[in-house]
This record gives structure tokens, C-alpha cells and sequence, in this order.
């Protein structure tokens, strides 16, 4: 059984935009083997022994605290004197039986399934994943009661974890912030364990503490979602206000008490007119989707190009890329910060690709009613942005 991506989005229901996301937690229990074939034991020790992870990718947490890198590796030198550092399994086992956290940052860049789960949950909360795993095998909290500073969604995967959840101290608090939260209260909000198959969405700001004290071990998955508040949409207008001759004016510092008044006034105008503006929010938004970062994925070993082959196929590797048409009926798509603009004719095309999943150039071809070699250039101009890849379909 492998696991169905978009299902696990679906999971979140109807109204968790409207009535969960940044709001309260929730709780969604699943079946054991919810998420089988996303990632399991045997993968996470084919990482770490295929791949050479360092601190802070992969660590050890004990007490809130990251054991030291020497304390479960080793140092190796190699014969150009470069040195990278062996884990040691004897060592990693004892600390983690022992009561330290494994922690493996990014692991979406590591394995594509949980890629493919970070690109779909990133279409659908349209903002930035990373997903982390976490393996753990006594009550010892690894991190004791903390909070985090963005939103998390928590897959588990296999044996059980005790979630105490106190709430927030602090509305929305942020990693740069004026003040920090208070301590939480003595005892916690809801006690739950999580079992393999459930998940659980918690808000950021929301002091929880973690363990895997019901006797098993534990596997889990945390999604990160990157946060996008208005702090952001202030330094944007910062920056995209610098066309206007005021803002990039210096400040009247040995000017009147008139002229400095005059100057203050001026940038409020500016400010103010932006504001009323009904769509200001919206191009925001719209700015962040088409820069949106994409995901490492080199296309080779196409590097001169894609060639007509109908069998390749093609998909987009970002996940918030946006396609309209522009006054003349053109399709504009708009990518990792790139913009290209095609015929009307290829906008069937590309709504494929926007939408998601992998797709044979001969099923885009046939979408458009084009020929394979021009599909295949318009997808060279794509992988060329760094918007797209290429490979054979599977």
C-alpha cells in the first residue's frame, strides 16, 4: 500500500481554512496504515546511511539542549584532507535509548514522497513547507514545553506520542519580535496521544511538550508552514514604494519643522493611497505565489535542451505558480519569480502543469492541439527558468 498524497490533504476537510488554519488546534485521527509508503524505518536508515548529514541537518536533542556532533560520529579525513563525520551506530543507538530526539531537517528534500507531500500541502495552504522528522524512543521530552513560530502539521507514522497542548501566552508572536510569551500554565490545555495514522494541526505561538511515553517507540513527520503576516506586506510596500521620488528622497533632517511635516505628510499620502486600494492585498499575495522558491530538481541528462520525445514527462517543481491571461487574451504563467507569456492556445497546457502531477509531452500536445516539438520548447524555456523538470515517465 503506498499513500495517497492527496488524500491526506483532503483529510483536512472543508472547513479547516476557514475555521481551523491559524486559529485552534485539531486532532484527526486515521487508521494505523494511513500513511504507509510515505516513509517508514527502513528509509529513514537508508538516509542516514547514504547520505553524509551534518549538524544542524541531523541532530540529537536531549532536554532542549543538541548533543554535541562528537558524542554519536565520528571525524573522517579523506586523502585531499577534507573531513566530514562517520555516525557511529553503537553511540547513535545508546543516546537515543537513552532518551535523546533524532531529528532530521528537510527531509523533504531528501525523499520524494515526502517531497510530493510538502508540494501538495504547499497548493493547498499556498505558503512554504519544510518538513522534519523526528524519531524518539523514551518519555524524555526533547525539547521540553516550548512554542513554535510557525504553523505545524503533524503526520504520525508509526508508534505513539503524548501531546500536551497549553495554548498561546502571546497573539501570533514571530522569531523577531517586540516581547516574548509568557510561560504557559501548570497544566496543559488537552492531553492526547497521537498513534500512528492520526494527525494533528497545532498553530504557531501554542505551548505543547512531547514524548513518547505510552511505552513504543515513535516516527513523525512535522510540516512547517512558513508564515506570512503583515510585517511581510509592510516591508514589501517598503520596497515597491521606492519608485515614487518621495520615498527615495533623504530625509529633511536640517529642514523646517514645515518641511519636515511637509515630508511626513507626503509619505502618509503615499502610504494611505495604497491602502485604500481594494487589491493591495491580493498583488501581495499574488507577489508571493510567482516568487515563490522552487524545488531543487536538475533534468538531466537534458542539458541542451528537451527533445521531442513524447514518452518524457514534465512537471512543475513550485507549487503556487499562477496562470491568467492578460488583456490580449495571452497566457501569462508566473513562477519562481519569472513571468512568461504564450498564445491562448497554450493555456490548456499549462493549466495541466499548474495543477499539478507529472504529464507526458504527448498528453500535453494533445491538450493543446500542438506538435511534440513545440511542446517540447515551450517545457526547455521552463526548465531553463528552473521552474519545471524532465524525466522519463514512470
Amino acid at each position: 500500500m503506498t499513500t495517497d498524497v492527496p488524500a491526506v490533504v483532503a483529510r483536512l476537510g472543508e472547513d479547516f481554512l476557514a475555521q481551523v488554519y491559524g486559529r485552534t488546534y485539531r486532532h484527526f485521527p486515521g487508521e494505523p496504515d494511513r500513511f504507509a509508503g510515505l516513509l517508514d524505518w527502513d528509509d529513514l536508515n537508508a538516509l542516514l546511511t547514504h547520505h553524509r548529514l551534518e549538524p544542524p541537518r541531523l541532530r540529537l536533542s536531549a532536554g532542549g539542549e543538541a548533543l554535541p556532533q562528537h558524542a554519536y560520529s565520528v571525524p573522517v579525513t579523506t586523502r585531499r584532507s577534507t573531513v566530514w563525520h562517520r555516525l557511529k551506530p553503537a553511540e547513535l543507538h545508546r543516546h537515543l535509548a537513552e532518551g535523546a530526539t533524532l531529528v532530521l531537517d528537510a527531509i523533504d528534500e531528501l525523499h520524494p514522497a515526502v517531497g510530493h507531500l510538502a508540494q501538495e500541502l504547499e497548493r493547498h495552504l499556498r505558503t512554504g513547507i519544510q518538513v522534519n522528522a523526528y524519531a524518539s524512543w523514551t518519555p524524555e521530552e526533547g525539547f521540553g514545553v516550548h512554542w513554535d513560530d510557525h504553523d505545524v502539521l503533524v503526520l504520525q507514522l508509526d508508534g505513539a506520542k503524548r501531546w500536551r497542548i497549553y495554548g498561546p501566552t502571546r497573539q501570533a508572536p514571530l522569531h523577531r519580535d517586540t516581547d516574548v510569551p509568557e510561560p504557559p500554565p501548570n497544566e496543559p490545555l488537552v492531553e492526547l496521544v497521537l498513534n500512528a495514522g492520526d494527525m494533528l494541526y497545532l498553530p504557531r505561538g501554542w505551548w505543547h511538550a512531547v514524548a513518547a511515553s505510552e511505552g513504543v517507540h515513535s516516527l513523525h513527520l512535522t510540516c512547517g508552514m512558513q508564515t506570512t503576516t503583515g510585517a511581510d506586506l509592510l516591508q514589501w510596500l517598503s520596497e515597491d514604494l521606492r519608485r515614487e521620488t518621495t520615498v527615495r528622497s533623504d530625509l529633511p533632517r536640517f529642514g523646517t519643522e514645515e518641511e519636515k511635516a511637509d515630508f511626513v505628510r507626503s509619505l502618509g499620502d503615499l502610504v494611505m493611497k495604497e491602502f485604500e486600494d481594494g487589491t493591495l492585498l491580493d498583488r501581495f499575495l499574488a507577489m508571493r505565489d510567482a516568487t515563490d522558491r522552487a524545488r531543487l530538481a536538475p533534468s538531466l541528462p537534458y542539458v541542451e535542451g528537451v527533445p521531442p520525445d513524447p514518452a518524457l514527462a514534465v512537471h512543475l517543481v513550485t507549487a503556487r505558480a499562477r496562470l491568467h491571461r492578460d488583456g490580449e487574451g495571452r497566457a501569462v504563467l508566473t513562477a519562481g519569480g519569472e513571468e512568461w507569456t504564450f498564445s491562448p492556445q497554450v493555456a490548456p497546457l499549462l493549466s495541466l502543469l499548474v495543477d499539478g502531477g507529472r504529464h507526458r509531452l504527448d498528453a500535453l500536445a494533445r491538450a493543446a492541439g500542438l506538435r511534440v516539438g513545440q511542446v517540447a520548447h515551450l517545457v526547455s524555456e521552463l526548465v531553463d527558468g528552473e521552474v519545471a523538470a524532465v524525466g522519463r515517465a514512470g
